[in-house]
């Protein structure tokens, strides 16, 4: 059981924001007692964040070409003893990243006379990148060279490197290999929710990844009586993104027990209907 009813959500390269990264990020999540998203695209390891974390743990997975790779993330998620996996299936392709293109931001950053500037204004991060150990990323590092020793984009890496071939039998593969909690990160009909029921998800995360990967589409809030009054009763259901406040967590928070009150309400008069007839 959650103490907050929100969790922090997965976000990859943390420690370009912070040195500490993720480290800092899992000890907030173990003060509080919420659950923790890890990237595939972490700058930690599984393993030392669950020799840091005893909360609930969770590993967002992205599905790679590199069948050796998804065997690696799953495995070790498994063994470092995470709580949930989530596959995302909202970024099958990179999206049109407006402000990274705008920037020419890369991993590792990209030695430009426009990043040299930002370095050079920034001096304490640059200090830090340079001295407080190497950045890299555990997940991918012993399989691609993209994104670790080779400048890429994130857009570039979600175009090339991940398997947009992946269906509906590959995530129910996957659910089956990890044998516990598994979400799909990225359902936005009710539909898809009602599929992911049926491979055995006890979990999803109504997401369009920030809104940045396709032109348009409807918001995640926008989706969630509907799907929560479809399967709500029967998984778990998240509302990611869109979030910059506490007025709207909480303003979502209750109208997602809203719609599974009216869910349940609902579900006894049609059992006490079922009784009298």
């Amino acid at each position: 059981k959650l103490d907050l009813p929100f969790y922090l959500a997965p976000t990859a390269l943390q420690r370009l924001f912070h040195y500490d990264g993720e480290r800092a990020v899992g000890k907030a999540a173990k003060k509080f007692n919420t659950m923790f998203g890890v990237s595939a695209l972490a700058t930690v390891s599984v393993e030392e964040i669950s020799s840091m974390v005893d909360t609930p743990k969770m590993f967002q997975f992205y599905f790679h070409k590199d069948r050796g790779l998804n065997d690696s993330c799953l495995e070790r998620a498994k063994a470092a003893k995470f709580d949930v996996m989530a596959l995302t299936v909202d970024t099958i392709t990179g999206g049109n990243r407006e402000r990274d293109l705008r920037t020419g931001f890369t991993s590792p950053p990209k030695l430009t006379l426009s990043s040299l500037f930002s370095f050079a204004t920034k001096p304490m991060w640059g200090i830090n990148y340079l001295t407080k150990g190497k950045f890299e990323l555990p997940h991918l590092q012993d399989h691609v060279k993209e994104g670790t020793d080779t400048n890429t984009s994130i857009g570039n890496y979600f175009s090339t490197m991940l398997d947009q071939s992946m269906n509906w039998k590959d995530a129910e593969k996957l659910c089956s290999q990890w044998g516990g909690h598994f979400a799909l990160k990225g359902i936005m009909s009710v539909d898809d929710a009602k599929r992911a029921v049926d491979i055995g998800c006890t979990g999803i995360m109504v997401s369009n990844h920030g809104g940045r990967q396709l032109d348009g589409s409807r918001a995640p809030f926008d989706q969630l009586a509907e799907i929560v009054d479809s399967v709500g009763d029967k998984l778990d259901v998240i509302c990611e993104g869109g979030f910059q406040r506490g007025t709207p967590v909480s303003y979502t928070h209750l109208r997602a027990h809203e719609t599974l009150m009216n869910l349940v309400c609902r579900l006894l008069l049609e059992k006490k209907t079922t009784a009298a007839s």
